[in-house]
């Protein structure tokens, strides 16, 4: 039974292509973030790979998580607000925290939209 159950990466490679699945690695990741409400995993340097189906695209990040506390604001009204995207708009408008927080969640967490919010206001 020797070689029986065994398949050659290259065959493997050439079906995944005619079934249209494609795989790929991404290149000198820095950081992933996975945020959940009261806690954040942060993978460093992690391994990422991408595997397109049919136009659908899962990520397998490959690493050890270092867990801390969430930095989100905002979470009661179930948008989660992360702390440099309220920075990043006070700092851009010269607006208050509540009023960032509040134009972030107004606008979907959405900074740039939350930036224009503020100023044409």
């Amino acid at each position: 039974m020797s070689g029986m159950g065994r398949i050659n990466p290259r065959q493997m490679k050439q079906a995944m292509k005619k079934m249209g699945i494609r795989n790929t690695e991404l290149k000198d990741v820095s950081e992933v973030i996975i945020r959940m409400p009261g806690e954040e995993l942060v993978f460093r340097n992690p391994d990422v790979s991408v595997m397109e189906v049919q136009g659908n695209k899962t990520y397998q990040i490959s690493g050890e998580p270092e867990s801390r506390p969430s930095e989100s604001v905002g979470e009661d009204h179930g948008i989660a607000v992360p702390s440099e995207d309220i920075e990043l708009v006070m700092s851009q408008t010269g607006c208050d925290r509540d009023t960032a927080v509040s134009a972030l969640q107004e606008c979907n967490g959405q900074p740039a939209e939350a930036i224009v919010k503020i100023i044409s206001s």
